[in-house]
């Protein structure tokens, strides 16, 4: 499949649209992650308890800037939060202000932080546009590591829930593994929380990988 090839996303769409989980692929060396448009859906593909939290996947313009108000973060820590979601695809928890969240990110929310996600992978571009409010989490069943192919994420959640196949588009003998995740002060001071694919270049060292972020977004 060429890079410039559409995915086949039909089926992913519909499944959406009536409230189920699908899997969706994420560019390498990041594994395929479970989503929809209810939290509850994730868990249950998952196979864990249905109020677990889940990530607030902010791939849409508008969701980001109805949160933003809310977040405790200085306009330049907003602005690495951004950037850190966007181009360094972490996984990131954020700080929100004393008022309660609105009630579609508190599925997110954890001791105060929202747990966030931003990738906006551009093959997935005409489906993630149709559903502006998603929630996400690694592509794994309780017990075992996220999916890195889509033959995995096929085997580990069964027929019921789509998995968009995107492994043309990736480069699947690379290792794989989850996102890192990281917790922002509000100021934009960087603590790491768990290894994933992005410090794992950087010798899944934490203070290196935080040094080589704080490089990447000084202005």
């Amino acid at each position: 499949m060429p890079a410039t090839a559409r995915l086949d996303t039909g089926t992913a769409a519909r499944t959406l649209t009536a409230g189920r989980a699908v899997i969706l692929p994420n560019p390498s060396p990041l594994t395929y992650v479970a989503t929809a448009t209810n939290p509850q859906a994730v868990n249950n593909a998952k196979g864990r308890p249905v109020d677990q939290e889940v990530a607030l996947w902010v791939h849409d313009d508008t969701t980001w800037a109805d949160l933003a108000t809310r977040l405790d973060l200085t306009p330049t820590a907003l602005h690495t939060a951004l950037t850190l979601l966007r181009d360094h695809l972490v996984t990131l928890l954020v700080p929100v202000r004393a008022d309660t969240p609105p009630a579609w990110a508190a599925p997110a929310l954890r001791d105060g932080h929202l747990l966030l996600f931003g990738a906006r992978w551009q093959p997935l571009t005409p489906l993630l546009t149709l559903f502006p409010r998603l929630y996400v989490s690694s592509a794994n069943r309780t017990g075992h590591p996220p999916a890195a192919t889509a033959d995995q994420a096929a085997a580990m959640f069964g027929p019921d829930t789509p998995v968009v196949d995107a492994d043309a588009l990736r480069d699947t003998a690379t290792p794989h593994a989850a996102t890192t995740m990281l917790r922002i002060a509000p100021d934009g001071g960087l603590a790491h929380i768990r290894h994933g694919a992005q410090d794992r270049a950087h010798g899944a060292d934490p203070a290196c990988y935080l040094e080589h972020l704080r490089a990447a977004t000084t202005h």
